[in-house]
């Protein structure tokens, strides 16, 4: 099968500009492995990790490619902003194993004051033996987020999320769509950083899309929690599978009922909506549906799960090997790629 060719792809050595993004609860240096190894590049969400346990998944990381030599770790770390602005002490051990372990990239996400953790990033691999400094990724959910992390901390890629993504986001971003188009178009030139569409994929059709109208890669969510490595419980897959396109919502309430209320202004998330939602905005105390929230994620029961999903679920069917969803992804974007070209006549 065809490379596709990308500045991602260059910047990255992969052979498929497709990203597993950095979901906290939802992956694991498994999931990004079998990604990465599967011609993609893959990220782990480590917002909860605690130092000591990241450094040993780094280890499994490092064991899984045997002929890396001196080469940095082919997956990235992914982190939540305001989560490291509460534990500054253990954010700054997190991010010294990431220097330390040589791993490839850093995603940065959702905090009042990324830059200091990019500043910090960067400052500790000038003094530290590793081959190169990790590249850093940033999601934006506007233009001037997007202007700002591109042009004043040079960031190496621009993660566009939209709208239709499952998990944390902009409450009033517009769809991936128009949020690329308006990146791509306020960083023109040779020398803009790679923009990365994510938001509502499901598959290589609609990501061939992205990269036809100037996108560098895709990133993609959901489609890689219906895996047997993702850490998402069986129920939540199963979950998952029996969603449709409109079985999502945009909402706070799924973090009123877990407590995690530090979450920037501007900012809530996209789950499968289910009871935690209608009780939340019926009015039930915060705190009476956390202990449904807790009893229901021990007994199994959907209706109190958080269950993270972008828009797309509903074009998803079956649970796969994430090499077997790389190998379609990148036989679908091949494929669409060429009947592109179908469209155009002498």
């Amino acid at each position: 099968m065809q490379a596709v060719k990308t500045t991602l792809t260059r910047l990255l050595g992969i052979r498929v500009p497709v990203v597993c993004g950095a979901m906290a609860g939802g992956t694991n240096v498994r999931l990004a492995v079998e990604v990465t190894q599967g011609g993609g590049f893959g990220f782990v969400g480590a917002a909860f990790i605690p130092p000591e346990k990241l450094r040993e998944d780094l280890s499994f990381v490092r064991d899984s490619f045997p002929d890396l030599g001196q080469k940095p770790l082919p997956i990235g770390i992914g982190f939540i902003g305001w989560l490291l602005d509460t534990k500054e002490e253990a954010a700054k051990q997190l991010i010294d194993v990431v220097v330390e372990s040589n791993v490839q990239a850093l995603w940065l996400a959702f905090g009042n004051d990324l830059y200091r953790w990019i500043e910090y990033a960067r400052t500790t691999s000038a003094g530290t033996s590793s081959t190169r400094r990790p590249l850093i990724f940033v999601q934006v959910t506007s233009v001037d987020e997007a202007l700002l992390a591109a042009n004043e901390w040079k960031a190496d890629v621009i993660v566009a999320q939209g709208n239709e993504s499952g998990g944390h986001g902009g409450a009033s971003t517009p769809s991936t769509f128009t949020l690329v188009s308006e990146i791509l178009a306020a960083l023109p030139g040779d020398n803009a950083p790679p923009v990365l569409a994510a938001g509502g994929m499901a598959n290589g059709t609609q990501v061939a899309s992205y990269l036809t109208l100037g996108a560098a890669g895709a990133v993609l969510g959901t489609r890689f929690l219906l895996t047997p490595e993702s850490p998402y419980s069986d129920v939540q897959k199963k979950t998952l599978l029996a969603a449709k396109s409109g079985s999502t919502t945009r909402t706070l309430a799924l973090d009123y009922a877990r407590g995690t209320y530090g979450w920037p202004k501007g900012i809530d998330g996209r789950g499968i909506r289910n009871k935690i939602v209608d009780d939340i905005d019926s009015g039930i105390p915060h705190e009476t549906v956390r202990e449904k929230l807790t009893k229901g994620t021990q007994d199994g029961d959907a209706d109190y799960m958080v269950t993270w999903s972008g828009t797309g679920v509903g074009l998803m069917h079956e649970i796969k090997p994430a090499k077997d969803v790389m190998a379609e992804l990148h036989t679908d974007i091949v494929r669409q790629l060429q009947r592109s070209q179908t469209l155009l006549q002498d």
